[in-house]
């Protein structure tokens, strides 16, 4: 069944196109990721399919009713976790949880929301004394508040420790586990890695890429790097010779050479032919990174 449905979507902002033909469908029970440089349209196509914009063309729909002209119905099934929030520094976590459930006609279980995203010791806490990490979760508990069958994640983990950031990856998949639809925009690959079924990479504007994270990776220009100490007896002409071979650079006293698995193949056989040992010898797969930066010609960051 399709949870999320965008077909043709288009939004201009006096008269500059920044959403220019998005289309794409969410399955239910699926994490969906939606990736993209600064301006690339990712806010603006998720604020169409939570209702906050209008499109100028298209079809939008949250399990079968349009953001814009079925508010109510979709208010009911959708639950968000704005890029932004903020919320009274003296409110406490049971006074938020408790406002946020009486806009729902059959809002989620509070104090067992409040125990499945570790928020129970600290529902007499104010806001204002949370740290990152807990305000992160309690504002994915109040979108989780209504009891939605989808809920939209806009950078989630922003700003977050190492620690904290993945304390909450694994709320994300939890809320997966429980049947829950989501829609995830993150800056973050190693996150959208890690949670997504699959992933839509959008840029000025449109859809460079729609793949699961392993065939956006498999996509990428360079699928494997061998790095090496420099001092090898085999030159870089013959390693740019070498079939699927992409790059060779060297600096710092290692040499580095970028390809393809026929690239390693062949780059072994060399060595076994020479009867050569490369020193310091590293093999290591593409990763979201590159294939990200393949398709946008951009830095994330």
């Amino acid at each position: 069944m399709t949870a999320i449905e965008v077909r043709g979507l288009h939004k201009a902002y006096g008269g500059r196109k920044v959403v220019d033909g998005v289309s794409f469908e969410v399955g239910e029970g699926e994490v969906f990721g939606i990736l993209g440089p600064n301006g690339a349209g990712k806010t603006t196509t998720v604020e169409c399919v939570e209702g906050l914009r209008t499109p100028d063309e298209g079809l939008v729909r949250v399990c079968g009713h349009d953001p814009a002209t079925q508010r109510a119905e979709v208010t009911r099934l959708l639950g968000v976790q704005l890029q932004e929030s903020e919320l009274q520094a003296k409110l406490t976590v049971r006074e938020a949880l408790g406002l946020y459930a009486s806009f729902y006609e059959r809002p989620a279980d509070r104090q067992a929301l409040a125990e499945r995203l570790g928020l129970l010791p600290h529902l007499r806490t104010r806001f204002g004394q949370l740290s990152g990490g807990q305000k992160q979760r309690l504002f994915i508990a109040l979108a989780l508040i209504g009891d939605p069958r989808v809920v939209v994640l806009d950078e989630l983990t922003t700003g977050l420790d190492p620690r904290a950031r993945r304390e909450v990856w694994e709320l994300v998949e939890s809320i997966r586990d429980g049947g829950v639809t989501v829609l995830l925009v993150t800056h973050f690959m190693e996150e959208a890695q890690r949670l997504c079924d699959r992933i839509a990479v959008l840029d000025r504007g449109r859809i460079a890429a729609l793949d699961t994270p392993d065939g956006l990776i498999g996509r990428a220009t360079a699928a494997k790097t061998i790095s090496f100490a420099a001092d090898t007896a085999i030159g870089p002409a013959e390693l740019r010779a070498l079939p699927g071979a992409v790059s060779v650079e060297t600096a710092d006293g290692r040499t580095v050479l970028s390809g393809t698995d026929e690239t390693v193949t062949a780059f072994v056989s060399l060595l076994a032919r020479r009867g050569v040992t490369a020193g310091q010898l590293r093999v290591t797969d593409a990763t979201l990174d590159d294939a990200y930066l393949d398709l946008t010609g951009t830095d994330h960051r």
